[in-house]
């Protein structure tokens, strides 16, 4: 059964699409079929793989896959490597934010398009905006697992209670089937006391869901994204990758668990 994982905060800044995209290479090159999909109209998951968004017609995008019903969601597909595809956006997807509204059962355009892709997949991975708007709300629709990225910081604590609502909301209303994957410390800043705290005080409330590995602030990864590639492409050996590789395998664990 194909896993599709929303990873979603409505921070922007916490490391949703760092998360998705290395996700995505440690899933693949461990020979787990994957598919990404850019749910946010700046694009940044797209630019990340190389895409240039620009470029890209608003049939190649995932603007098509919420706005046509009747489209084949094989034809927006692009491959990146080998067990890695990518459904791209640009910032035409902002608008359909607003051709939606008018939209009976709205919510529910991203499962309907991605339905029969599932078959093909062990895991679909997508990057929300950082808004609880309607793309979120397609993303949750869609997922069966949501995976939270929380910057350890107070201010992102803060707004993780309205994630979480907003979660259970869907849960209740429209998607039975989403579970919380986990929540994630990202954007860790080794030696401060504020750090720290967040962390303990998150640990405290949540318990296990807040996954045994942390990811932390470095500039190797704004490198990555420089040079087109995942940081455990970039620099696989840097303790960023490391964090990756261990949060790609606590998720397998849970699929064969």
């Amino acid at each position: 059964m194909t896993r599709i994982i929303a990873v979603a905060n409505q921070k922007g800044g916490v490391g949703k699409t760092t998360t998705v995209a290395n996700l995505g290479v440690a899933f693949a090159d461990k020979k787990q079929k994957t598919l990404v999909v850019d749910l946010d109209p700046q694009g940044a998951l797209t630019a990340g793989f190389g895409l240039y968004a620009d470029d890209l017609a608003p049939d190649e995008t995932a603007y098509t896959a919420l706005t046509n019903p009747n489209v084949k969601i094989k034809n927006i597909v692009h491959p990146i490597k080998t067990y890695l595809d990518l459904i791209p956006a640009n910032r035409e997807l902002a608008m359909a934010e607003i051709e939606l509204l008018p939209e009976i059962r709205r919510e529910l355009r991203l499962r309907s398009a991605l339905e029969p892709m599932e078959d093909w997949y062990d895991f679909i991975l997508i990057d929300c905006p950082p808004s609880l708007g309607i793309l979120t709300t397609n993303a949750l629709c869609a997922a069966t697992e949501v995976l939270i990225p929380l910057q350890t910081e107070y201010f992102a604590m803060r707004g993780l209670q309205s994630l979480l609502e907003t979660v259970e909301q869907v849960k209740t209303r429209l998607n039975p089937d989403l579970d919380l994957a986990g929540i994630v410390a990202t954007m860790y800043t080794t030696g401060t006391v504020h750090a720290r705290e967040v962390l303990e005080e998150i640990q405290d409330v949540f318990g296990d869901k807040v996954l045994d590995v942390i990811i932390y602030k470095s500039i190797r990864f704004a490198e990555a994204t420089v040079a087109n590639q995942a940081i455990i492409e970039y620099a696989p050996d840097h303790k960023g990758a490391e964090a990756y590789q261990q949060l790609a395998k606590i998720l397998i664990k849970q699929k064969k668990g």
